[in-house]
């Protein structure tokens, strides 16, 4: 997600690889604002179709994955910010479409640990059985990497950069995500989680939080490799507003706005496949 300029906000998805990434869609965020009779002159002056409303953000990204998947375009692994890594309802959409994801999260969210078992009450004879239910009070991510400790950790290298290695130092945990809006099986069991902490030398806790899906028996290198790959998406949108004009856009049309950033994809895939081509040597 990013601000494309003129306070118009836009969700976009991206393809990337080891070597190279781009835009593959976009959404035009509408505010709750541009609904409502009252917004009816402001819509038909920027041509906004009749069936394009207010969405959440998260609801927009999880669009732009189904429409693609009806081209044959399917993510071995989705990535996003911490914006949707915190939202429940975005992770829950990702897991009833099977999609794996490698999330960055944010330590106050909370969850049990891996060990932690449902109970359920004894019935009592009267009214509906009672729900399996965990005992334990769920702990913030933080805590749990707290208490585990930066010595439970590894140095993990997850990239050559242009001038060195990328490499730092990692705790890898199983937690059950607690939260407000769990998911948890018939039998009460919330499913296992990775939770990702990067924690560099001299801080006293750690920086950065990531959350996954993925089997437990992926190795940290891949696990750490997919947590940090968007760093990609951000040098794309650097690369769009700076050299490409996502952020130049105008305009004050709904249609406009799209083929605006559709033909800013365009240029970006242009430049992108013209860096990756094998160097032709010029005749001396």
């Amino acid at each position: 997600m990013g601000k494309v300029g003129n306070y118009q906000i836009g969700v976009s998805v991206h393809a990337l690889s080891d070597t190279a990434s781009c835009p593959l869609s976009w959404r035009l965020f509408l505010p709750e604002s541009w609904d409502g009779p009252e917004a009816a002159a402001r819509r038909a002056a920027c041509r906004i179709p009749d069936g394009e409303h207010h969405r959440p953000k998260w609801q927009l990204a999880l669009e732009m994955p189904d429409e693609l998947a009806a081209t044959g375009l399917r993510p071995a692994v989705l990535v996003a910010d911490t914006a949707y890594g915190a939202n429940a309802d975005f992770r829950h959409g990702l897991e009833d479409r099977h999609l794996a994801y490698v999330l960055q999260a944010k330590g106050e969210m909370t969850a049990h640990r891996e060990d932690a078992e449902p109970h359920c009450p004894a019935y009592g004879g009267l009214g509906p059985r009672p729900l399996p239910r965990y005992r334990t009070r769920p702990l913030p991510l933080r805590e749990h990497v707290l208490a585990a400790g930066r010595g439970a950790g590894r140095s993990v290298t997850w990239r050559r950069g242009s001038k060195a290695a990328m490499s730092a130092h990692f705790v890898l945990l199983r937690v059950r995500l607690a939260g407000r809006r769990p998911k948890p099986a018939a039998d009460g069991t919330i499913p296992l989680t990775w939770l990702i902490a990067q924690w560099p030398e001299g801080e006293a806790e750690p920086v950065k939080y990531w959350i996954s899906n993925l089997p437990d028996d992926i190795p940290a290198k891949d696990l750490v490799r997919l947590a940090k790959s968007r760093w990609r998406i951000e040098h794309d949108y650097r690369e769009l507003k700076t050299r490409l004009g996502l952020d130049h856009f105008e305009g004050r049309s709904f249609i406009g706005w799209h083929r605006h950033v559709t033909l800013v994809s365009a240029a970006h895939l242009f430049l992108t496949e013209q860096r990756n081509l094998p160097k032709v040597l010029s005749r001396a």
